[in-house]
């Protein structure tokens, strides 16, 4: 029999009928497969949350001020967003990560300083990033997971704050997946029908300066 069998053998003659748990039992196969045990454990769980602010902001792609995500920072920091409930119901270590905020917050325990620079720079008129600043990007995140492996977790979720991250992501999405923008794009924070016609045509502009893209991390350096 092989691993996978016995993976689900061990799930299927628990002390219940087959299939009783319904998604518990397809999330328990998958973490078991992930971690090649029959008896899978998840220890001390982290969820990461990067905030970053993005220069196509300055487009008006959202309703919005850039200014809300070191609002929405401070937020986290103090314990009033759904994410701290929700960590705090789960008993979920919540780390915040200062990636690239418009603001320069006072020192906080809670807070980690990982900031490349203020703000992307708005990709209608340059790429977002420099080759550089996307390699210290991936640098200080590799370290930050490795610091939380070698403090015994085992699983980790990512999550994000910053105003415009949706019209990074449809530019990411559209790019990479070879779909219209028309396909990717959505109202973000709430836009109505002129707002999201408007957000539309600025990123189908975007997309049009760089038509020569070739590799996932150059149209992250450009988009992210």
């Amino acid at each position: 029999m092989n691993f996978s069998a016995q993976l689900q053998h061990q799930i299927n003659f628990k002390t219940k009928p087959l299939g009783a748990l319904g998604k518990l039992e397809s999330l328990a196969f998958q973490i078991g497969t992930i971690q090649q045990s029959l008896q899978p454990q998840l220890r001390k769980p982290v969820i990461i949350v990067f905030a970053g602010d993005h220069g196509i902001t300055e487009a008006g792609v959202s309703s919005y001020p850039q200014a809300v995500t070191q609002q929405m920072v401070l937020n986290f920091l103090y314990g009033g967003a759904a994410i701290n409930v929700f960590c705090k119901q789960h008993t979920i270590d919540l780390k915040i990560v200062d990636a690239g905020v418009n603001f320069d917050f006072p020192e906080n325990p809670a807070l980690i300083n990982h900031k490349i620079r203020k703000s992307t720079n708005n990709f209608l008129d340059q790429p977002a990033m420099t080759a550089s600043e996307l390699e210290l990007c991936f640098e200080k995140s590799k370290a930050l997971i490795k610091e939380i492996a070698e403090n015994g977790s085992n699983v980790i979720g990512f999550g994000e704050m910053g105003i415009g991250n949706t019209s990074s992501a449809t530019m990411l999405m559209s790019v990479l997946c070879e779909l219209p923008i028309e396909d990717c794009v959505g109202r973000g924070t709430g836009l109505n029908d002129e707002q999201l016609s408007q957000k539309t045509a600025i990123l189908k502009q975007a997309k049009a300066l760089y038509p020569s893209l070739t590799s996932p991390e150059a149209v992250l350096q450009t988009f992210g």
